[in-house]
């Protein structure tokens, strides 16, 4: 660990904003005053969290992108279980700890084999009633599962390092500035709100897009590493608070001012970049209003 006055230093760049729930479903999930940090996507070890995801019956992965309205789906998570709610819908609560002898399903993820446990029928059910488009199941991944690899997710880009990742995307960290969200919300007609790109860590007290710049961080006794930037896709056009889908803002206009550089091309393609995903190299607990550091050598 890198510490002040020790073989490199820290510099404090931000602080700790809020945080949201790191969610497999895309659902609108929750903020909280502490988290601890997921540890799947975690290059030092495996141990225990919580990641689920809603898939058709035949294992692949529905998202916000095929279902608009899972945006609209709350988790809250206390004392060992989770409860989701969504409108129209009773509340369902289902245990954090699901019975061993839960059905594994065989998963698709991006085009990447994952397993799952299934959650059981009432909340498979209560998912089918809410989407009213077809059956869909709820599957939990534990610790007894394999992840998928970076070498799997990016196979082009071996300087990439070596960590094995669950539901999310690329890694269980999204992280994303205040001031990134200001300067975007300057060239839209309409402003969007944080929540239209669904990161768990946002800080403040820094320059917008500062966070591309960050290598290495430490918040409360978290380390992270950055993995890459987060690549946006039409998702980002689902409004959070209607679970309308738009296909246009605030993408199109992302892509006006925030492609990547040639060089890097191959892996974002057309995407346009905003936040930054890391992983965790040192678990621990952070709190909002942790001063976020820079790790200097």
């Amino acid at each position: 660990m890198r510490v002040p006055g020790g073989a490199g230093s820290c510099s404090r760049w931000a602080r700790c904003r809020r945080f949201g729930s790191t969610r497999s479903s895309r659902a609108r999930g929750c903020r909280c005053a502490r988290q601890s940090a997921p540890t799947w996507g975690c290059a030092a070890a495996k141990c225990a969290t919580g990641f689920w995801m809603v898939v058709k019956e035949d294992g692949h992965m529905i998202t916000a992108r095929q279902e608009p309205r899972l945006v609209l789906v709350s988790i809250t998570l206390e004392n060992n279980y989770l409860t989701l709610e969504a409108p129209g819908m009773e509340q369902i609560v289902l245990p954090i700890k699901l019975p061993s002898s839960n059905k594994i399903h065989d998963c698709r993820l991006f085009g990447l084999d994952i397993k799952g446990r299934d959650c059981g029928d009432e909340v498979a059910q209560w998912f089918t009633n809410y989407l009213k488009t077809q059956a869909y199941r709820l599957v939990q991944f534990d610790t007894s599962m394999k992840g998928r690899t970076t070498k799997k997710l990016y196979p082009s880009e071996s300087y990439l390092q070596n960590y094995e990742v669950a539901y999310p995307d690329c890694s269980p960290i999204h992280l994303i500035s205040e001031a990134s969200l200001v300067d975007l919300n300057t060239r839209l007609k309409k402003k969007v709100k944080m929540e239209y790109f669904r990161p768990n860590i946002v800080v403040s007290g820094c320059e917008a897009f500062e966070e591309d710049t960050w290598d290495e961080l430490l918040i409360g006794d978290v380390e992270m590493k950055r993995v890459l930037s987060c690549p946006r896709c039409v998702l980002t056009t689902v409004d959070p608070d209607t679970g309308i889908i738009d296909r246009k803002e605030p993408l199109e206009t992302l892509k006006s001012y925030r492609l990547c550089d040639p060089s890097v091309k191959s892996l974002y393609q057309s995407s346009p970049l905003f936040g930054m995903y890391f992983s965790v190299e040192k678990i621990g607990s952070l709190r909002v209003g942790d001063p976020v550091y820079r790790m200097v050598d």
